[in-house]
């Protein structure tokens, strides 16, 4: 199973890119979505925050408050750790886990974190959707309704376009200037170059 990890920084165009290899057929596993699932309500991890935080991080219905943790994380630099130690290792064995169930040659394993986690061990390709950072700005505010200040901060927080891009295998340009048609047309050619690399695919070292 060749592994294709997609990031790129807030606001690049993601989801969009990866909603047109689901539609050629290709699996994607979000990482996003695996740390939602990971602390849901009964889940191990759950039970671990709670202990470890107190209540002070559960909603009324028992589900974690996500903005609370956030702030006990974003306040205390150890907290961040403890969590991440937490949360990190389940996460990893998930997507492997989905990654490895998908059916078909290829699949995608959306990480908007990749290289900043170094994960890059975890996929034999990576792929950036790649934007200038106006475009991220502009586009996250009016995603989000949230102020500039807020999303630089963010920016901040990730590693830099051009550290992003140069370890970068494959990119795509999602530019304000390119069409829906100009940005089919990359992934298109994207789809077909992993086809022919899946195919010399067979048992990925990199992956045990």
């Amino acid at each position: 199973m060749l592994i294709v990890g997609l990031t790129g920084g807030i606001g690049s165009g993601k989801s969009t890119v990866a909603a047109h290899f689901v539609a050629m057929g290709v699996t994607c596993i979000d990482a996003d979505q695996i740390a939602r699932d990971v602390v849901q309500l009964g889940e191990p991890a759950l039970a671990s925050l709670v202990q470890h935080f107190g209540n002070i991080i559960i909603n009324a219905d028992g589900s974690l408050n996500r903005r609370v943790l956030r702030e006990k994380i974003f306040a205390d630099p150890a907290a961040r750790t403890w969590v991440n130690n937490l949360l990190h290792p389940l996460i990893r064995q998930k997507m492997l886990q989905q990654c490895h169930a998908s059916n078909g040659p290829y699949c995608i394993l959306m990480v908007p974190l990749l290289f900043e986690n170094n994960l890059q061990s975890l996929v034999h390709r990576t792929l950036v959707v790649d934007v200038d950072e106006d475009t991220q700005i502009r586009r996250t505010m009016q995603r989000d309704q949230t102020t500039e200040a807020q999303v630089k901060a963010i920016l901040n927080a990730q590693c830099s376009r051009q550290h992003r891009l140069d370890l970068a295998d494959d990119i795509i340009n999602n530019s304000d200037g390119i069409t829906i048609e100009q940005r089919e047309q990359q992934i298109n050619r994207l789809h077909q170059k992993y086809l022919q690399l899946a195919a010399q695919v067979h048992s990925p070292s990199n992956m045990v």
